[in-house]
């Protein structure tokens, strides 16, 4: 039976397709719908997404991520007005889709996509983001088939819209560039506006921003210094809800960290100060609920083989040809294999380079048009990630958390101004392609890390097709390899 989750209307548009194969959900396709449009974040479905997960057969039930009444009734409450949205009527009219829908609710959603992708069979699962429903954060007890919820924090206390507040207060974009805030902190001094951002946290509404707010001096300096205060209210709070899933939790060895928050991976080591095993499904807001949506329905366990689940390029991982362009100019794209469902590329999508030299993270950010500042992700053998990084974790192969580099002078390209760098760890099984290409990579250089960024024009989602990839070629001078 084909079963969609769908995820619309807000932001960052997804669907999911999946069929059940031995009392599991066998996932068959999943991708976000800005990878299709070309618009980014798109917040609705188009024609092309929906005819990729039509190549799989027609639905016989839809799974929607969100009780649309509900969203409904918030709106009302939070002065936004009347604007209902009927997901039955979207479909049918837009798409000729009038498959049966269920209903899922926004953080049981969230729950159920961490917690039947894990291998836990009992967890605690702690959901964060900006709102769902009227919940802001939540703490489940999972155990098989079970999902309850023990504790709510209700709007409008929201951990995900303060974040989200202070991006646009700093002059990024909200619900965007929330990655960017995080990058500005290792710059900034976060005592000089702690008390002032905390209790801006504890007393307002920040569910349309804080523009208004002003500290005393709005310099750029100055802005690094309300990022780096923001990080560390952020890293507080979320410590203590941390705490709260400890005691009102009843498997406190496992932990499952969902919600659009679960994507800052500057704090999510706190985690295991607490929990033994932590998991982090690799795409944990609200395109991610598009799977869990599915999940929450029906309680069944997922059959996670890895997030690369979306639209198809190439046959075979290109390793030669790869290290051809890495050894004669030191940087190189891929687009290959299925594309990475979730914000982050994973050797799918990657714009890969040479992490040494102290030319490589200018280069690789002129190319991409971004911040100076900024750096890379490594993506390193997995058994030689602890001679280069202090891992908090055994193993990081989403990019979820940062490490401190024990040689950063050697790689300044992904080490932060902080030391620290955001970490991608790869076996032979996750990847045998991308793997390969790190131990030949090794073999003649000596290096087991490449640095890897996504694959995208500025502005725009990662490449998701053949003209996608020839379009990057031609605007930034770099090769693309395909197969």
């Amino acid at each position: 039976m084909i079963e969609w989750g769908i995820s619309a209307g807000a932001h960052d548009a997804a669907l999911c397709v999946t069929t059940r194969y031995k009392g599991k959900l066998s996932i068959l396709f999943a991708s976000h719908s800005e990878r299709y449009s070309g618009i980014k974040n798109d917040k609705w479905l188009n024609q092309k997404l929906i005819d990729a997960a039509l190549r799989y057969g027609p639905p016989k039930v839809i799974h929607w991520y969100e009780k649309p009444w509900k969203r409904t009734l918030r709106r009302l409450m939070c002065g936004m007005g009347w604007n209902h949205f009927s997901p039955k009527k979207y479909l049918k009219e837009q798409f000729n889709i009038d498959a049966p829908i269920i209903y899922a609710n926004h953080h049981e959603s969230h729950a159920a996509a961490g917690f039947y992708t894990s291998n836990f069979d009992r967890a605690t699962v702690l959901v964060i983001d900006a709102i769902g429903e009227f919940d802001t954060a939540s703490i489940w007890i999972a155990n098989k088939n079970r999902l309850k919820k023990v504790w709510r924090m209700k709007y409008p206390k929201s951990l995900g819209l303060f974040y989200s507040a202070m991006t646009d207060r700093v002059g990024l974009k909200a619900n965007e560039d929330e990655y960017i805030l995080m990058g500005m902190v290792a710059y900034g001094l976060s005592d000089r506006y702690f008390d002032k951002v905390k209790k801006l946290y504890d007393e307002e509404n920040l569910h349309r921003g804080c523009k208004w707010w002003n500290p005393g001096d709005d310099s750029e300096p100055h802005l690094y210094d309300i990022a780096a205060a923001t990080q560390k209210v952020y890293e507080e709070e979320f410590e203590k809800l941390l705490q709260l899933a400890k005691a009102k939790g009843h498997y406190n060895d496992n932990l499952v960290l969902m919600g659009g928050c679960a994507l800052n991976c500057s704090a999510n080591h706190i985690a295991k100060k607490y929990f033994k095993n932590v998991w982090i499904m690799p795409n944990p807001g609200d395109a991610g609920s598009s799977l869990g949506a599915i999940a929450a329905n029906t309680r069944m366990n997922v059959d996670w083989k890895g997030p690369y689940l979306g639209n198809r390029m190439g046959r075979h991982y290109p390793v030669g040809k790869l290290m051809i362009e890495l050894l004669k100019s030191g940087i190189v794209g891929v687009a290959n294999g299925k594309a990475e469902f979730g914000p982050r590329a994973l050797g799918n999508r990657s714009l890969l380079a040479d992490p040494r030299g102290t030319t490589v993270k200018d280069k690789v950010n002129e190319i991409k048009h971004r911040q100076k500042f900024r750096p890379f992700a490594p993506v390193i053998m997995a058994e030689h990630a602890d001679k280069y990084f202090e891992m908090p974790v055994e193993e990081s192969p989403y990019m979820q958390f940062t490490a401190r580099c024990k040689y950063p002078e050697q790689f300044p390209a992904i080490v932060h101004a902080d030391g620290t760098s955001r970490v991608q760890t790869v076996t032979y099984d996750q990847h045998p392609g991308l793997y390969t290409l790190l131990r030949r990579w090794y073999r003649e250089t000596g290096c087991p890390m490449l640095l890897n960024t996504s694959l995208n024009i500025k502005g725009m989602p990662m490449v998701n097709d053949i003209n996608d990839a020839y379009a990057f070629e031609e605007k930034y001078g770099v090769k693309v390899v395909i197969s």
